[in-house]
């Protein structure tokens, strides 16, 4: 079966074939959950058996999660672009909501700029800015300080709309947070549909034209969701592991499988932005869902129940921004893990009767996957409880191991290959969930002790990290790091003392080593790295010219762009004569507004290259609005742009060799990881050892001065006896 697996993975993905394929990895599993269960459960003692339960519970929750996906995927759905009616006059009205909480003014600039870019008739087009910043409790909170900062945002974002031609909308009280601030616009706005926009997720020009066919073919179509597609690196794949770019994103494996999966089964669903959605539906339920934190899932699970329809297209049309930092990247991911988990509590896909069967297995996956936290902690610890403790949790010698337990790993890696091997990287969902899990399992615990404890808390976004620092996270992972090296170290020592146990030791052991390559990767993903940009470049490949002032235009190419500035390629011998880098101008075809833009630029630094070229860093210097419209639609509004990106970075790894890049990366950056604690740990003995010998200086010289005073008044004691015994004679 192994070797068929192997063979048909190279066949063309067709409906039988695939099939086949997946059935046979899920008997291979069966086989094995059969032996698990019916074999292995063996009492020993009440710890060992306590441990092998628990152990057993993760891998349950493993294969269970495992068999949703492949139900899940077993026949994505890849849907065509649908046009825009012909007719203007039978195109719905759109509004476009931004809604915003404590995101900068700078941040909200861009986004609003880029949706009145949209391509859509104006008339039917509308752009509102939902600031629950600045609403009324927010102005008269009772401390000074919070009202002062939230009147003069109330105030700068008034402003901005005023300025650029958007609606500014607030109100009277910050509640049910941002599903809140979306009911409450929802009573003041008209338009047929509403196209949905964090704040820091830029749409391209074309993202109505893309989204809104669909809804003029079924009325009974609530939702058109698109991916999220991001320009900057998370904080595991930026330059902690330096992988942005080299391998698909985290996230690409929802967006460009799952999300297809579940369109088959008309239960793809709402994921916050970069979305449109039918008003009378959502109003007809009452609005947007406040149950959970995580309101869109829930919203869609709440119109899924009513027997209405969704949709996905699978084209990326916005740009947004990931958090910078590991503990931000945490906090996020713990109100995902929350709020999902609020729903498989409150609304639980398996009880809700107005779902089909086969979309309560969908939401089942999407909802049941956040209890990760507790499998992956168990199988860091589950191997050191037999090495450090002799606890016997999984009962089974080598020959039952291989026969029974290497089929179904190897089958498992071969599915998941199969099904998101072109977006996911073996390997490295166990990453990522190794650096959630340690966080989400307590997390989950606590929605689970009181469903409705959970609030809603905005992820920071576009912050600046000023200098390299090791995450305040890391602690945890050190304790683990530490006793997975103890439980290897005891694994040695039980391998030449316990001779009848080595069928176990090697099985604890291969586990444990591949736990200590995970934690590697772990412990050099912690080592967060600096980020000076608010917004990040992303490649670029256009032409362009240069004019300078008395100078011929000079052919150039941008290499990187964002809406700040861009990187630039000129000619040496051409660029060499120009003297005066001030009131230069850049002169570029911008795709999405189909027309030439002309930008202000400064040259901030030039570098020569080897190859015969100057390496200009330029910053775009706006003198009106109409150019910072243009600089935003250049770096954000072409949706192939993002598309090419994708493609690019989409390259099929094999399993070994995505586990030898993992092994490379790991070891590289946890070594650099432990050379800075050392260093660290250096310099504190150093000082610590300063201070010391200060202390010791100084109570030398105290000492010093003690003994003089001493010896003064020794001196004069002296003197004045000497005195005394003359005055008498």
């Amino acid at each position: 079966m192994l070797l068929s697996l192997l063979a048909m993975r190279r066949l063309p993905p067709r409906d039988i074939g695939r099939t086949i394929f997946l059935l046979l990895g899920t008997y291979l599993t069966a086989r094995y959950f059969f032996w698990r269960t019916f074999t292995t459960l063996t009492y020993y003692d009440f710890f060992s058996y306590v441990g092998a339960i628990l152990l057993y519970l993760a891998e349950l929750f493993a294969i269970t999660l495992y068999l949703l996906g492949i139900f899940v995927n077993i026949k994505p759905l890849r849907r065509p672009v649908t046009p825009l009616p012909t007719d203007p006059r039978k195109l719905p009205s759109v509004d476009i909501m931004v809604p915003s909480y404590n995101e900068p003014p700078d941040m909200l600039e861009v986004t609003l700029l880029a949706a009145l870019q949209v391509r859509y008739p104006p008339e039917k087009l509308r752009v509102y800015l939902l600031d629950d910043g600045g609403s009324a409790q927010k102005r008269n909170d009772a401390d000074p300080g919070r009202a002062a900062a939230a009147v003069l945002r109330h105030q700068k974002l008034r402003a901005l709309c005023e300025r650029i031609g958007v609606h500014y909308h607030t109100r009277e009280k910050n509640e049910h947070a941002k599903a809140g601030n979306v009911n409450a616009a929802l009573k003041l706005t008209h338009g047929d549909l509403i196209l949905m926009l964090d704040a820091d997720h830029v749409p391209t020009v074309d993202i109505l034209e893309k989204t809104v066919g669909p809804f003029a073919h079924d009325d009974q179509l609530f939702l058109v969701q698109t991916p999220h597609f991001f320009i900057n690196p998370d904080p595991i794949e930026k330059q902690n592991l330096k992988i942005f770019g080299r391998m698909p994103s985290e996230n690409e494996m929802f967006y460009s499988v799952i999300q297809h999966g579940l369109d088959f089964w008309n239960a793809s669903f709402f994921c916050g932005s970069a979305a449109v959605l039918r008003r009378s539906h959502l109003e007809a339920a009452g609005g947007m869902s406040c149950s959970t934190i995580t309101e869109d899932a829930e919203t869609s699970l709440v119109l899924h129940a009513r027997g209405l329809n969704s949709a996905y297209i699978d084209h990326p049309m916005i740009s947004g921004l990931q958090p910078e930092t590991y503990t931000d990247f945490v906090a996020q991911r713990l109100r995902w893990a929350q709020g999902m988990v609020q729903i498989f509590v409150l609304k639980n896909p398996l009880l809700n009767r107005g779902l089909k069967f086969w979309q309560r297995l969908g939401y089942l996956g999407s909802s049941f996957f956040w209890f990760f936290g507790y499998a992956r902690v168990v199988f860091l610890l589950a191997p050191a409880a037999y090495l450090l403790f002799g606890l016997r949790v999984y009962d089974a010698n080598l020959r039952e191991f291989i026969a029974y337990a290497i089929p179904h790993l190897i089958a498992s890696m071969l599915v998941s290959d199969y099904l998101f091997g072109k977006v996911r990287w073996a390997f490295v969902s166990e990453l990522y969930e190794i650096m959630q899990s340690l966080f989400a399992l307590p997390a989950v615990f606590r929605v689970l002790l009181n469903p409705h404890a959970p609030k809603f808390l905005v992820t920071p976004k576009g912050e600046q990290v000023s200098e390299d620092f090791i995450s305040s996270l890391s602690g945890p992972f050190y304790a683990i790091y530490g006793a997975t090296l103890i439980a290897l170290g005891a694994g040695v020592f039980r391998y030449f003392n316990y001779p009848f146990e080595r069928d176990t030791i090697y099985i604890t052991m291969s586990w444990e080593l591949i736990n200590l390559i995970l934690l590697n990767a772990s412990i050099g993903a912690l080592l967060e790295s600096r980020q000076r940009r608010v917004s990040p470049r992303i490649d670029a490949d256009l032409s362009g010219q240069l004019l300078f002032d008395g100078h011929p235009p000079l052919d150039c190419r941008i290499d990187d762009l964002s809406d700040n500035g861009a990187q630039l390629l000129v000619d040496k011998a051409a660029f060499a004569p120009i003297d005066r880098l001030s009131g230069a101008q850049m002169l570029v075809y911008n795709v999405a507004l189909r027309k030439m833009s002309k930008l202000h630029i400064k040259i901030a630094n030039s570098r020569e290259l080897d190859d015969g070229t100057v390496l200009l860093g330029a910053a775009f210097a706006h003198e009106s609005p109409l150019e910072k419209s243009d600089a935003v639609a250049l770096a954000h509004g072409d949706s192939e742009r993002w598309l090419r990106f994708l493609q690019k970075r989409g390259l099929r790894q094999g399993i070994l060799k995505s586990f030898v890049v993992m092994l490379m990366l790991g070891t590289k950056y946890a070594g650099v990881h432990f050379r800075i604690i050392f260093e660290i740990a250096i310099d504190a003995v150093a000082a610590a050892y300063a201070g010391i010998a200060r202390r010791v200086r100084l109570d030398t010289r105290r000492r010093d001065r003690r003994d003089r005073r001493a010896s003064i008044l020794a001196d004069v004691v002296t003197r004045l006896e000497k005195r005394a015994v003359t005055a008498r004679e």
